[in-house]
Order: C-alpha cells, then sequence, then structure tokens
C-alpha cells in the first residue's frame, strides 16, 4: 500500500496554493482532483482583439455565443451569467456528482481543472486588519502570506485614495493596466469631488488584480484584447491552472484526476481517503499521512459530513449578498467601439460609512463590450428587434456596477447533507439562506447610496439585477476557526477539530464575509494552513 506524505484535494486557488508551499518545503505532495478539462477547440481563438475578430473571423460564433448558440441565456437572471462557452467546463458535471437542493440558494461549484479560478475576476483585495480578526484570521501572519501569493501570481494595482481597502500592506506588485475611456471619465470626476464623496463615506480607486503588466515566469503581459472572458492567451491573467502545470514538471508533486473525494478515515499513523472514479464510476482508496481539504466551502462540508457520520448535522454559511446594474454614461452613446479594452473590473467604489474600514460594502466597475448584446437586449423593456439597434447606439456608453456586500452568520443560513440514493454519490446538500428583512433593507439602502454617488460620476443606473442568493459565488463559514474543541469547527492552524492529519484550507474556516473578494485572501490562508500542516 503506498502512503503519500501530503494529499491535497482540489485544483482550485486554495489547492494550488497549498501544493505549491508544500513543494517550496520540500515535501511530497499528491493532489486528488476531478480535473474537467477545456475541451481543445476552445484554445483555437486567434490572438487577436474583439474588434477585428467580430469583423474578419469567420468562426467566431463558436467561442462567442456556441455551437447551436449554447452560450445564449434566456429568461431569468441567474448564476454563472458572464460564464461564456470556452469556459461551460466550469460547470461540467456539477449537477451529477456535487448536487445542490434548495429553494432559496443557487451556488455555483465546479469539477474543473484549475476550479472556480478557471473563471475567477481576478480581484486581489486585502481585507482590513477588523474584517480579518472578526474572520477569526491573523493579520500578521496574512499580510506576509498576501505578499507571498503576490508575489507567485503578480499583481497589478496603484497607490492611491482606495489604497487602505484594496493594497493594504502590499509592498510588492506591478502597476495597473491602463484604463479605458469609460473608466477614466469616472475616474476623474471622481478626483474632482473626491472631498465631496469621502465625507459620505465613498472611496475610489484602482482594482487591484492577478493580472500582470509586465512579463513574469514566461507568462506575457496583458495585450489589451479584450477577450478576457473567453481565452487565456498569453497567461496574463493568473489562473490556477497554471500553478498546477508548473508543479507537475516537479518530481515530488504527481497529479491523479478523475478522483472525486468522497469521504476519509484516520488511522493510526495515516489517512485513508475513499474516492470515486469519474471516469470508471469505480471506488478507490489513497492514502496519505497529512490531508489538506481545498476544495471550497461547500466542498469540504460534504466531504467532513460524510467522514463523520452525521450528515445531517447542520452546518453553517456565508455568502456575500450580490447585485448588479447596468449604467450608461450619456456622453458616450454612439461612440466608435474602442479597440484597446479590458474585461476585468478597473475601479472599485468602497462605501464606508462609518468611516473605519470595517463592514464596508464594495462595487466593482466593468466596461460592456465583449460580452456581447444577447446579455443585455432580454432586460431591455422592447421588442427584440427594437432593443437590438437601441442597445447598439447606447454600448459605447454602458458600464456594468456589481454590488457586494458582508455578511454574518444567522440561523437562516444553514446547509445538511441529505441522502439521496438517486445521485451518484447517494447524497445531495441541501442549503438554507434566508438573510432577516433587516439586512435586505440595509443592502438596499447601500445600492441607493452607490446609485446616488454614481450619478455624481456622471453614470447612472437603469435597472438593479437581482440574480439570487449564491450568486455572488462567494462560499465561507461551512467549518470555522474555534480555539475550543467543538465538532465541525476549525483549529486556527486549520486542523480540523477531532482529528490529528487532517487540514482545511479552503474558506471554510472563516467566521464573517467581509464585502470584497474573499479569492485573494483565501489562497493566503491556503498558504498560512500549509505550513502550519508542515510544522505540526
Amino acid at each position: 500500500m503506498k502512503i503519500h506524505d501530503y494529499i491535497v484535494v482540489g485544483s482550485g486557488c486554495s489547492g494550488a496554493m497549498v501544493a505549491q508551499t508544500l513543494v517550496e518545503k520540500d515535501c511530497k505532495v499528491a493532489m486528488l482532483d476531478v480535473g474537467i478539462e477545456q475541451n481543445k477547440s476552445a484554445n483555437n481563438i486567434p490572438e487577436k482583439d474583439f474588434l477585428t475578430l467580430r469583423k474578419t473571423d469567420t468562426d467566431q460564433y463558436r467561442y462567442l455565443i456556441g455551437e447551436a448558440a449554447s452560450g445564449v441565456a434566456w429568461g431569468k437572471v441567474g448564476k454563472g451569467e458572464q460564464i461564456t462557452p470556452p469556459r461551460k467546463h466550469i460547470m461540467q458535471s456539477t449537477d451529477r456528482y456535487i448536487p445542490v437542493d434548495s429553494e432559496s440558494f443557487s451556488p455555483l461549484e465546479s469539477l474543473g481543472y484549475g476550479g472556480l479560478g478557471i473563471g475567477w475576476g481576478l480581484q486581489c483585495w486585502e481585507w482590513s486588519q477588523a474584517d480579518l480578526k472578526r474572520a477569526g484570521l491573523n493579520p500578521t501572519q496574512m499580510a506576509k502570506a498576501y505578499q507571498t501569493v503576490a508575489d507567485r501570481i503578480g499583481v497589478s494595482g496603484t497607490e492611491d485614495d482606495a489604497a487602505n481597502y484594496t493594497l493594504g500592506s502590499l509592498q510588492r506588485y506591478q502597476a495597473s493596466p491602463g484604463m479605458d475611456r469609460n473608466h477614466r471619465y469616472i475616474y476623474e470626476r471622481y478626483l474632482r469631488k473626491k472631498d465631496i464623496l469621502n465625507k459620505q463615506g465613498f472611496h475610489m480607486g484602482r482594482t487591484p488584480l492577478g493580472l500582470i503588466t509586465e512579463d513574469k515566469d514566461g507568462r506575457k503581459k496583458y495585450a489589451y484584447r479584450d477577450m478576457d472572458f473567453y481565452s487565456d492567451a498569453g497567461e496574463s491573467a493568473w489562473r490556477p491552472w497554471i500553478t498546477i502545470n508548473q508543479l507537475r514538471r516537479n518530481p515530488n508533486f504527481s497529479y491523479l484526476g478523475n478522483h472525486l473525494v468522497l469521504s476519509f478515515q484516520e488511522k493510526k499513523d495515516y489517512v485513508e481517503i475513499t474516492c470515486l472514479r469519474t471516469d470508471t464510476q469505480e471506488m478507490v482508496v489513497v492514502c496519505g499521512r497529512k490531508l489538506i481539504l481545498g476544495t471550497s466551502a461547500l466542498g469540504s462540508a460534504r466531504i467532513v459530513l460524510r467522514s463523520l457520520g452525521q450528515e445531517t448535522s447542520k452546518l453553517p454559511i456565508l455568502c456575500n449578498p450580490y447585485s448588479y446594474m447596468p449604467c450608461v454614461q450619456p456622453r458616450f452613446f454612439g461612440k466608435p467601439a474602442e479597440t484597446r479594452k479590458l474585461g476585468f473590473t478597473q475601479l472599485s467604489l468602497f462605501f464606508d460609512p462609518n468611516h473605519d474600514n470595517y463592514q464596508t460594502s464594495v462595487a466593482s466597475l466593468y466596461s460592456y463590450q465583449s460580452l456581447m448584446l444577447f446579455r443585455l437586449i432580454r432586460h431591455v423593456p422592447l421588442d427584440f428587434l427594437d432593443a437590438r439597434i437601441l442597445m447598439r447606439y447606447l454600448m459605447s456608453g454602458i458600464v456594468i456596477m456589481g454590488i457586494h456586500h458582508p455578511d454574518s452568520y444567522s440561523p437562516k443560513k444553514y446547509l445538511q447533507l441529505k441522502k439521496a440514493p438517486e445521485n451518484a454519490t447517494g447524497d445531495s446538500l441541501r442549503i438554507e439562506y434566508s438573510p432577516s428583512e433587516q439586512e435586505r433593507a440595509s443592502h438596499k439602502k447601500r445600492e441607493q447610496a452607490f446609485i446616488k454617488a454614481m450619478r455624481k460620476l456622471g453614470t447612472y443606473s437603469l435597472k438593479t439585477l437581482d440574480p439570487g442568493d449564491g450568486a455572488s459565488i462567494h462560499y465561507a463559514g461551512t467549518l470555522p476557526f474555534s480555539s475550543k474543541q467543538q465538532p465541525f469547527t476549525l483549529h486556527p492552524s486549520g486542523r480540523l477539530h477531532g482529528t490529528r492529519y487532517v487540514y482545511v484550507a479552503d474558506s471554510s474556516g472563516f467566521q464573517y464575509l467581509p464585502a470584497p473578494g474573499l479569492t485573494f485572501s483565501l489562497m493566503a490562508n491556503a498558504h498560512i494552513v500549509a505550513e502550519n500542516s508542515s510544522s505540526e
């Protein structure tokens, strides 16, 4: 029987950071992952900018709308609205292998090679010390870990009026990419009205991104093709699979794909992990001296509930409430499309009414071009033909504002594992997520404040779209940190209480979920947990 030194579960952002930390310590690591890969034909996108492809590529339908228009969504707004045909594998087989049963919560999970990081928006915000402490994270350790992660993946950012909310203590980073005309207009107006907006609790600045603007480690600097939702050509945008590919060239690392981890059992001096082979449908057992779960807050919850034989136990859950608003800038109506464009968020607007960098809400601003008109036309109260003509005229003046709010525990936010013999795993994850009326009222009040602030910046909201609870794709808190030995909690080191060799390195331990995206923080935490596992 082969016993690996370390078993890491999941190839997403958490798993990639755990594996890299351990391999850099000269540890032998095996990664268990389902690892569904992108269709090879999706890689055949010419390396040209969006406007050129629209004018010249006769095969553009393959990646812009998909075969038989498979990428065209209609009807109710829901999760994964911006997932394009080349990235559909991010959701492939999730209904079969990790089903969710809920009327109130619709999460997005992934079994893809790179996990949800396949489509990560690249935001690399540092959380404030107050937010970190409430989440159960050590600010000193996290500051060092943030820098470690930034050095690995390459982060671009700017020291500006929002730096306390974005870069925090980060010292080494590349310059932000150049803004397009929509964002330059917003930012120039902000600088003129900054004093008034600051008094109201608003601060705006460049969004730190896991996007390189200078060549790094064989990756190419950002090329402004505006194909960010379709292609990772040049690898300027960091994705977890980039790190996994690099690790696979190291003799201390092995990757075991088609392995869906179901449960674990601790033996005297190792951990026995039961997996379902997704290629053969066979059950197999893999053994390791230490096990580190990095699948996601939902994925780790499933595995722990099965392993401890208490499937019906209720676990808490956190998720950032999210809404988005199509906005217009009238001065740009009818202007020619802009060639030098980027699809990632360029500006962040923070609302901090208490002026203490705690429990803030944040809006991310995006230009709208390469995601195509069909995603917007369905929301216009006109027939399709007239809406298409109108939206072509408005297109150059459209900006999307996505707003996230912080989230805290409450009794009506929980999950359970329920028996479901008809499913491949024999169960499904039952999720109840019902924010209180007071919480929803607070979110609406804050959204109105954002709308008023953006009006001052010459950008006007048309409509507030609610994609439903779970659509933010920010999940945490299912196995909270605790200094006490309590079931279904984690020691501050990341070790699962009641076990000796099992650690959880994703966002499961966070006791509170700040509004700024969690990915940079969960990667920093994953690095810390990996270090802790190697020293205990």
